[in-house]
């Protein structure tokens, strides 16, 4: 019976451990005329495969990054990297800009019209407007 117990605590402090996963929202200027998007039209701006707006992405090791490919691309962060290169590569795009976190990422898109990226939800204000949640 102890030995349960044990495995039970041992299992629960285990999953307290795990960092949790921020729920990972886009956004663009509130300015923007789109009230929402679906997941293929911001795909299509953050895997480089239409100029219309300029996507803002968070470092490769913030893992609203890797939540936000998953979720929206269906790809991983090697996959999109990988996809870019081939881009920049030849000539057919530039790299989205990147910004340090949510809120560098919100600054940006607050003072940008044209912006679109992606941020936790809890760092949502009146600067941006949320299109999608994945």
């Amino acid at each position: 019976m102890k030995q349960l117990i044990k495995t039970g605590l041992a299992a629960a402090a285990l999953c307290l451990a795990l960092p949790a996963i921020a729920e990972v929202v886009v956004v663009v200027n509130p300015k923007a005329a789109d009230a929402s998007m679906t997941k293929d039209q911001i795909a299509q701006y953050f895997l480089g495969k239409s100029g219309a707006m300029s996507p803002i992405d968070q470092p490769e090791s913030a893992p609203v990054r890797a939540e936000f490919y998953k979720k929206v691309t269906d790809k991983d962060g090697s996959q999109v990297k990988a996809l870019w290169s081939k881009l920049v590569f030849t000539g057919k795009a530039t790299m989205p800009k990147e910004a340090a976190d949510s809120a560098a990422v919100k600054k940006m898109v607050a003072s940008d019209p044209k912006a679109i990226g992606y941020i936790e939800k809890s760092a949502v204000d009146a600067s941006v407007k949320v299109i999608y949640t994945p």
